[in-house]
């Protein structure tokens, strides 16, 4: 038996009035996921345990089978891993987000979707101000600080207070003064920059200040084999899933062009995926582009990545699966809710239909949140979706 997630990270929404009151996923033209939901089983899904932030981190960890209670130590490890950066006991990781400050809003949490060539340059400059830390270029806006302290602020995500005043949301506690000062420092470097002076003349966002959020130490977690008895692959843009996969003990799959963002690879992840599975039992196939849309506020582009998750994912996926001659089952969902009103994530459960081998369908018409409230699973946990899927819980 081979088992697949397919994951639209942030897919699930609230109804917009400029869709005739419908969700995103409702006014999608979304054939194959409906698919999904009509040949199998659906419901609705807690990822997000009482006590923790709706971040992609704590939901994915509960998707993959992880009680974030016992193993969440903090986002930026996690992607620490991904990047193949040790961290030793002592070590604090942070995600150091390149951010657009505009009169003292917070403008954009991505600096424009600025390019990793064009991040790498910045890091470069930024590295004299971080003595005793060391600095990571990452994927577009996302890099890592690892730090000898820091682990005692409270440190909030920048997509969560787009348009506010940043100055109220600076980390706070005991190490806040540090994690400033830092932050600070670096406007002037990257305000008298190349690379921004160039993004400015072409009418984009400047990387004008990094944000630091997200911070842990090493977690410890067993892996997904000793879990499930399953080997199995991770296959996503982000280092934050590759992260997770890495502790997770998957396989993580590197896919050239996969970007996190609308015009990533998607046949290429699918091709990885289908040849994962000669040879693995498991794949968690994951595309950012929705989630990154909700954080823009743009409905329209939300749709689209929608769209284009089930045209160019799932669609390829279930037909690979049928035409591979083995027996399979695969789990459809977001990993939580990133409503474009509110530009950042949010806590309520949110639509899965599963299909496959052993999976009595339940009579849904369409894959989206009105429909799965009348699924036979009901309201179910995150982190038994893994075990229903093995399991075939119908």
């Amino acid at each position: 038996m081979k088992y697949v997630i397919l994951l639209g990270d942030g897919m699930a929404d609230h109804p917009i009035d400029s869709l005739s009151g419908k969700t995103p996923l409702q006014a999608a033209n979304k054939p194959n996921m409906d698919l999904v939901a009509r040949q199998g089983r659906t419901g609705l899904v807690r990822t997000v345990p009482d006590g923790l932030p709706p971040g992609s981190d704590v939901a994915n960890l509960s998707v993959l089978g992880y009680d974030p209670h016992k193993y969440y130590s903090g986002r930026a490890p996690l992607e620490a891993a991904a990047m193949g950066v040790h961290l030793a006991k002592d070590d604090i990781a942070f995600r150091c987000n390149f951010v657009t400050v505009t009169n003292g809003l917070m403008e954009d949490y991505s600096a424009g979707h600025i390019s990793s060539v064009e991040g790498t340059e910045l890091i470069k400059s930024l590295m004299p101000l971080m003595p005793g830390g060391r600095l990571y270029p990452g994927v577009s806006y996302r890099n890592l600080l690892v730090l000898k302290a820091g682990a005692e602020a409270v440190c909030t995500p920048p997509h969560d207070i787009m348009d506010q005043p940043f100055e109220d949301y600076l980390p706070r506690g005991k190490d806040s003064e540090l994690l400033i000062e830092l932050m600070e420092a670096t406007r002037p470097v990257l305000a008298s920059h190349p690379v921004n002076k160039k993004r400015i003349a072409d009418g984009k966002k400047p990387a004008n200040m990094i944000w630091l959020w997200g911070q842990g130490g090493a977690p410890s977690m067993p892996t997904f084999q000793e879990r499930f008895g399953l080997r199995g692959a991770m296959i996503s843009a982000v280092d934050l899933l590759k992260g997770i996969g890495t502790y997770a003990g998957l396989e993580v799959i590197d896919v050239p062009g996969a970007t996190g963002d609308i015009d990533t690879n998607y046949a290429g992840k699918v091709q990885a995926a289908l040849e994962a599975l000669t040879h693995l039992d498991f794949v968690y196939l994951h595309v950012e582009a929705p989630d990154e849309a909700g954080h823009e506020g743009d409905v329209e582009l939300k749709v689209k990545a929608i769209e284009l998750f089930d045209q160019n994912v799932v669609g390829p996926m279930v037909l690979g699966l049928k035409e591979s001659g083995e027996d399979w089952r695969a789990l459809l969902l977001p990993d939580h809710a990133t409503p474009t009103s509110l530009r950042t994530h949010t806590r309520e459960p949110v639509p899965f239909a599963m299909m496959g081998n052993g999976v009595e369908p339940d009579g849904a018409k369409s894959f989206d949140e009105d429909e799965a409230k009348m699924g036979k699973h009901g309201v179910v946990e995150g982190m038994g979706l893994v075990r229903m899927l093995v399991k075939c819980e119908n």
